[in-house]
């Protein structure tokens, strides 16, 4: 088994030696241009390690694990026009460097790219690896949707929120699990299960972003913190405040939610002290530990190799453990 950190050099210096100069330039260099951001290459790295687990050279899941991280930063760049943000990665986004048109249609051409990168394979390998891919694709626009359609709606709950969460983010970090397996020819129940531990994972992480968004140190985390209190999201941390709140704390909640007349820091800091209050913090705490104690579950059930379970669970906890 490798490290993680050579999972990583593996997959950004082949990305890194993908050539994108083809014409047209302005059609590709945005690709390019983003994928040069790099970030964590979490998913990419999973196909990998999960491949290796497996008992195949991790480098045979290469195609695989760049198709996920190509899919990734095509949903990373149409969702910066979503939200009209300006940064990624502390880098002007693609729609404010080019245009909306440019991000548009480059993010279209990665998404298809991506695809190609099947075509490495065998016919069946092939067959099973564009079938969960699209699901996935498919899966991950459905919670794009809900997450755009929560922004407006008072009538949010929390399950709701889950689901939505568990298309947009863990299902992409099962099906990068789950490639590497199928690469590897790993069994039926196998795959299913490296599905199922990287989906609990997958919700875990997500309801730590949010709370790292909230309770995260400034200068660690890499971002504003409060982020998603400015810009009203109805986050696992809003919709169990309203649930625990008592009726005053609960009117104030939503109008500091609906009400634009309070925000900044003060915003910010008065929802902080209503989610401690309601005593929310511990109750998102406990969701991601109960998410992480699931996967770990299915992890041990695992028809796998004690070093090699192992590996997995070192990571699980280096990514909960994580402040950024």
């Amino acid at each position: 088994m490798q490290s993680i950190v050579k999972y990583k050099e593996q997959i950004s210096e082949y990305i890194n030696s993908i050539s994108f100069n083809n014409e047209p330039q302005e059609l590709y260099t945005p690709i390019s241009y983003i994928l040069s951001l790099g970030g964590k290459q979490i998913r990419p790295v999973l196909t990998l390690m999960a491949a290796d687990i497996f008992g195949s050279d991790p480098l045979k899941a290469i195609h695989a694990a760049t198709a996920i991280e190509l899919f990734h930063n095509f949903s990373l760049m149409h969702d910066d026009i979503m939200d009209q943000a300006e940064l990624r990665r502390g880098r002007d986004t693609v729609h404010k460097k080019w245009d909306t048109n440019t991000a548009i249609l480059s993010g279209d051409a990665m998404l298809i790219l991506a695809y190609q990168y099947f075509e490495n394979y065998e016919p069946l390998v092939f067959r099973d690896l564009a079938k969960l891919f699209s699901k996935t694709a498919l899966e991950v626009c459905e919670g794009q949707q809900w997450d755009i359609e929560f922004e407006t709606s008072n009538e949010v709950e929390i399950p709701q929120y889950i689901q939505m969460i568990k298309f947009k983010t863990a299902v992409l970090v099962a099906a990068a699990l789950k490639m590497g397996a199928i690469v590897a020819g790993a069994s039926q129940q196998n795959a299913l299960d490296i599905y199922d531990f990287g989906l609990n994972l997958g919700l875990a992480f997500q309801l730590q972003d949010d709370f790292l968004d909230t309770f995260g140190d400034q200068a660690v985390f890499g971002k504003v913190i409060g982020g998603d209190i400015l810009e009203n999201k109805k986050t696992f941390l809003y919709l169990k405040a309203l649930q625990n709140a008592n009726e005053l704390q609960r009117a104030e909640l939503e109008d500091l939610f609906n009400n634009k007349s309070l925000q900044g820091q003060a915003k910010i800091d008065r929802v902080k002290e209503l989610y401690e209050q309601t005593s929310t913090k511990e109750d998102s705490l406990e969701l991601i530990k109960d998410y992480t104690q699931k996967a770990l579950a299915i992890l041990d059930k695992m028809d796998l190799p004690k070093d090699k379970k192992q590996q997995l669970l070192v990571f699980s906890e280096e990514l909960m453990d994580r402040q950024v």
